[in-house]
C-alpha cells in the first residue's frame, strides 16, 4: 500500500494481552501502520506493562509522544489477584518458589488490612524489576545469580479495596494488633480462610503491585504472589476505550484507524482549553512569551480553532510554552 496518509497524531489506546511486552506492543503498532499506509510515524507508550500482566496501555502517535512523560507521572489502577502459600524470587508466577507458609489469612483480615495501605507507605521494589543498579537492570544482574539491594521508596496507594464481600465486622478495630495492623489469627476473627483474594488498588508512579502484594501477605502472616495483574486504568484512559490486539491488526488490514483514534488532548484530561487567535498562535509555535494573558495561573492547551498549538503555563498573566506541537 502506498504510503500517502497524513501521519497521525493522538494515541491507541491497547488491551495488552498477557505474554506480549510493552515493546513488542508499540512494534506491532508500528507495523499495523506502516501496513496501513502511514508510513513512518513516531510511537511510544505512557507505562510500562510486565509482560505477564494485562489491560490498558496508552500508545502515543506523532505529537502526542510528546506527552508520554506526562503519562508515566500518572496515576494507575490495578486488579490483581494474591495466591497465599508461596512466594517467589520474581513475586509472580514466573519464578522459583523461594518462601511457603501452611497459613491463610481470615477473608475478614483481608478487608481490614486494607485500610492500613491505604495513603503514602515505604516499598522494596522488586529485585526483577528494570530499575537501574550501578547502570544496570535489576533483573539483569537477579537472572545473573548476583545479589540485588534495592533502596526503600515512598509510594502512594490512593485507595485499596477488596473484591469480595464485605467483611468488615463490628469490634474489627479492637482486635489484638501486630505493628498497628489486625493480628490476623486473632481468635475473635471469622475462620473463613483465603487461599486467595482479587484486590483493586489506584496507585501513584512507582508503585510495584508485586511488592504491594507481597508485602500484604506478609502482614497477614504469611507469604504469597501475584498471579493476575489487570491495568484497568492509566491517567485518563480506562479500559472502555481500549482496544483489541485484534483491532489493531484490523487497522493494518484497511480498518479506518479514526475508528478508534482518541485525540492529542486526550491525555490532557483535565486540563482546560486555551483559544488563541492567529497572531498569538504563531508566537507560540514561535516559542515566544505572550503578556497580558487575561487567565488565572495554571496549565493550558492552547489551541487555534480545532488544532492543539502548544501546552502552556500562565503565570500572573504571562505565557510561556511547555511544549510545542506541530499538529496540522
Amino acid at each position: 500500500m502506498a504510503d500517502n496518509k497524513v501521519a497521525p497524531d493522538g494515541w491507541l489506546v491497547l488491551d495488552k494481552p498477557r505474554g506480549l511486552g510493552s515493546t513488542q506492543a508499540v512494534g506491532a503498532v508500528k507495523r499495523n501502520l506502516r501496513e496501513a499506509g502511514y508510513g513512518k510515524v513516531k510511537v511510544g507508550h505512557g507505562g510500562t506493562l510486565d509482560p505477564l500482566a494485562e489491560g490498558v496501555l496508552p500508545i502515543a502517535l506523532g505529537e502526542a509522544t510528546k506527552l508520554a512523560g506526562r503519562m508515566l507521572d500518572a496515576s494507575k489502577t490495578y486488579e490483581f489477584t494474591v495466591q497465599f502459600g508461596e512466594e517467589t524470587d520474581t513475586l509472580d508466577t514466573e519464578g522459583e518458589v523461594v518462601a511457603t507458609s501452611d497459613r491463610r489469612p481470615p477473608l475478614a483480615a483481608v478487608s481490614a488490612i486494607c485500610e492500613h495501605f491505604t495513603g503514602e507507605i515505604d516499598q522494596v521494589p522488586p529485585k526483577y524489576s528494570a530499575l537501574k543498579v550501578d547502570g544496570r537492570r535489576a533483573y539483569h544482574l537477579a537472572r545473573a545469580g548476583e545479589e540485588v539491594e534495592l533502596e526503600t521508596r515512598r509510594v502512594t496507594i490512593q485507595s485499596l479495596a477488596f473484591t469480595g464481600p464485605d467483611l468488615r465486622v463490628e469490634g474489627v478495630s479492637a482486635f489484638a494488633t501486630t505493628a498497628g495492623r489486625p493480628d490476623p489469627y486473632d481468635p475473635q476473627m471469622p475462620l473463613e480462610l483465603a487461599e486467595s483474594v482479587t484486590l483493586v488498588a489506584r496507585v501513584s508512579k512507582g508503585t510495584y503491585i508485586r511488592s504491594l502484594a507481597r508485602d500484604i501477605a506478609h502482614a497477614l502472616g504469611t507469604v504469597g504472589h501475584v498471579t493476575y495483574l489487570r491495568r484497568l486504568q492509566a491517567g485518563p484512559f480506562t479500559e472502555e476505550q481500549a482496544i483489541s490486539l485484534d483491532n489493531l491488526n484490523g487497522i493494518g488490514k484497511g480498518a479506518p484507524l479514526q475508528d478508534h483514534l482518541l485525540p492529542l488532548e486526550a491525555g490532557l484530561d483535565g486540563i482546560p482549553a486555551l483559544t488563541l487567535d492567529p497572531d498569538s498562535a504563531q508566537a507560540a509555535r514561535q516559542g515566544r512569551v505572550i503578556s497580558e494573558m487575561a487567565h488565572t495561573d495554571g496549565l493550558y492547551l492552547a489551541k487555534q480553532g480545532d488544532v492543539p498549538v502548544a501546552l502552556v503555563e500562565i503565570t500572573s498573566g504571562t505565557m510561556r510554552i511547555v511544549r510545542g506541537f506541530n499538529c496540522t
